[in-house]
C-alpha cells in the first residue's frame, strides 16, 4: 500500500500506515517558540515546499520527570523548545468528513505530550471512524509562567488555540470534519478546556467536549496570583522582577536551570496534603468555586460536555509521597478542619490509613465534586453534560481508581503502559471487556449520540465505570 499523502493548504505531508490507520507525526501547527518568541503567545505555521515527512515523532516540550511516575511509569522522549507539533491518525487522508477529536494531555502544565504512546489515537479511529489529533504544548515556565511586561502571552493556552486553529483549517486533508470537532483534555488539559469556554475565541473551535479529571477544586489562578509566582520564580534566577531589564535576562536563562528553578518553586509552595501545581491558565479575576464552575457551563452554551473523575483519584499524588505514611495527628485535624469531619472520613473506609483518609479529602475537594458540581451547573442551565465516575482498581495497586488509570482504558493502549504500578496485577479479560465499553462510549459522544442518560438537577444520573459498569445515582 502506498504511504498515505495529506495536500494542505501549507504544503504536502507523508505519513505511514499502522495497523490499519494512516498517521502523521510530527506535523508543525505553529512556528517554534524559538528566540524573540519564547514565552511570546504561537504565531501560525508558515507554509513549507516540497513533500514534508510526516513519519517521526517530533521533539516534546523540555520537562523533568513526572510526580506521578511511582504510579504511572515514566517515558523518554527527546525534548527541544521547538515542540509545537500535532500526531493525527485517521481512517485515511481523504474527502470524507469524519468527525474530529482532539487531545489536550495531562501533567500539571509540567510534564507530558499528546504524542506519547500512552496516547495513541489509532483504536479510536479505526473503532470509531474519527480523526484524531494529540497536541504537544509548552509546558513549565516557558508555556505557563504569566507576569506583566515580562511573559504575558499566555503561551500555552495561546498554543491550544493555536492547535485548535489549524484543525480548523486543515484537519478536512485529513478526512476530518472541521465543524464536528470535540476537545478532550484530562486533568491539566481539562482544567484547560473548561478555560478556554470562557473565551469566545477558544470556544468556537470545538463543539463538543470531554473533561477527564479536571481539577477545578484548585480554584481560579488570577492575575494577580500568576504575578507574584512568576516574581518568586524570576528571584530563584536571580532576576529581579522588577528591573528593566528582566524580560531579557529571562529569555537569556538555559533550558536545564528553568527546569531546577521549578523544582525549588514547587519545593517553597508545596503544602500538607494538597495536590498543588506551580503553573495554569490565568483566570479572568477571583471567583469562587461555584462562580467558576458556573462561568465554565455558561461558557459551553450548548455544546454538550462528557464530564468526570475517578474515584480516588489523589492516591497518585500521596501514595508514593514519604511525609503522608506517618503525618503528626494534629496536622491531619488541621486539614480536616477538625476532628468530626476526619471522624466522618475514617467512617467512610474502615480500615483506611491516615494517608487514605488526606487522599479521599483532596480527591473531594479538588476533582470528584467539583466535576459532579459542573455537570449539574451545565444541567442548570439546560446544557447536555454526561457524567462519569470510574472505579477501577487493579488488585496489585496500592495507588486504587487514581488519577490517570483511565487513560489506558480510553485509548486501549495498555501495551504501553505495561508495567505501569497502577495497573499491577490488574485481569487482562476485565480490563479488555472495560476499556472496549469506555471506547464505545467516548466514541458515541464524539459521533453526537447519547453515551448515556444526561446529568439532571433532580436524579443527578452519573455513569459508573468499574467491576460493575452501569447508572447511578450522585449523592454528595
Amino acid at each position: 500500500m502506498d504511504a498515505p499523502i495529506a495536500r494542505t493548504a501549507l504544503g504536502d505531508l507523508q505519513g505511514a500506515w499502522r495497523d490499519g490507520v494512516a498517521t502523521f507525526r510530527g506535523v508543525p501547527y505553529a512556528e517554534p517558540p524559538l528566540g524573540e518568541l519564547r514565552f511570546a503567545a504561537a504565531q501560525p505555521i508558515r507554509a513549507w515546499t516540497g513533500l514534508r515527512d510526516a513519519t517521526e515523532h517530533g521533539p516534546i516540550a523540555p520537562q523533568l520527570p513526572s510526580r506521578l511516575r511511582p504510579a504511572m511509569g515514566d517515558f523518554r522522549r527527546a525534548q527541544s523548545e521547538d515542540c509545537l507539533t500535532l500526531t493525527i491518525s485517521t481512517p485515511a487522508p481523504d474527502s470524507k468528513p469524519r468527525p474530529v477529536l482532539v487531545l489536550l494531555h495531562a501533567g500539571a502544565w509540567m510534564t507530558g505530550a499528546g504524542s506519547l504512546d500512552w496516547y495513541d489515537g489509532t483504536n479510536l479511529a479505526r473503532e470509531g471512524n474519527i480523526v484524531f489529533v494529540g497536541v504537544n504544548y509548552r509546558l513549565g515556565a516557558l508555556g505557563w509562567l504569566h507576569r506583566s511586561g515580562i511573559a504575558e502571552g499566555d503561551a500555552g493556552l495561546s498554543d491550544m488555540i493555536a492547535a485548535l486553529s489549524w484543525v480548523r483549517d486543515h484537519i478536512a486533508a485529513f478526512g476530518g470534519d472541521p465543524d464536528r470537532v470535540t476537545v478532550m483534555g484530562q486533568s491539566a488539559g481539562a482544567t484547560s478546556i473548561g478555560r478556554m469556554l470562557m473565551l469566545p475565541e477558544a470556544r468556537a473551535l470545538f463543539h463538543r467536549g470531554i473533561m477527564q479529571s479536571g481539577g477545578y477544586g484548585r480554584g481560579a489562578y488570577t492575575s494577580v496570583m500568576a504575578g507574584e509566582r512568576a516574581g518568586q520564580f524570576l528571584r530563584l534566577l536571580d532576576i529581579d522582577p522588577e528591573a528593566g531589564n528582566a524580560a531579557a535576562r529571562l529569555q537569556a536563562v538555559e533550558v536545564p536551570r528553568l527546569l531546577e528553578a521549578q523544582v525549588e518553586l514547587a519545593r517553597r509552595n508545596a503544602r500538607f496534603a494538597y495536590p498543588g501545581t506551580m503553573f495554569m491558565p490565568v483566570f479572568p479575576g477571583a471567583m469562587t468555586l461555584d462562580e467558576m464552575l458556573g462561568a465554565i457551563a455558561e461558557g459551553a452554551d450548548g455544546k454538550p460536555l462528557l464530564i468526570g473523575a475517578t474515584a480516588d483519584e489523589v492516591h497518585a499524588f500521596f501514595a508514593a509521597d514519604p511525609a503522608l505514611l506517618d503525618p503528626p495527628h494534629d496536622a491531619v485535624v488541621r486539614r480536616f478542619g477538625g476532628e468530626a469531619k476526619l471522624e466522618r472520613y475514617r467512617a467512610r473506609r474502615p480500615g483506611g490509613s491516615v494517608m487514605d483518609l488526606l487522599a479521599d479529602l483532596a480527591t473531594d475537594e479538588t476533582f470528584l465534586r467539583p466535576a459532579m458540581r459542573l455537570a449539574e451547573a451545565v444541567a442548570r442551565r439546560g446544557g447536555a453534560a454526561y457524567a462519569y465516575v470510574f472505579d477501577w482498581s487493579a488488585p496489585g495497586s496500592r495507588f486504587h481508581a487514581c488519577h490517570c488509570v483511565d487513560l489506558p482504558f480510553v485509548f486501549g493502549t495498555f501495551d504501553a503502559w505495561a508495567g505501569a504500578p497502577m495497573l499491577a496485577g490488574g485481569d487482562a479479560t476485565q480490563m479488555a471487556e472495560l476499556s472496549a465499553a469506555m471506547r464505545r462510549a467516548w466514541i458515541a459522544f464524539v459521533h453526537g449520540d447519547e453515551p448515556w442518560p444526561q446529568h439532571d438537577v433532580q436524579q443527578k444520573r452519573v455513569m459508573r465505570f468499574g467491576p460493575r459498569v452501569g447508572m447511578m445515582g450522585w449523592l454528595e
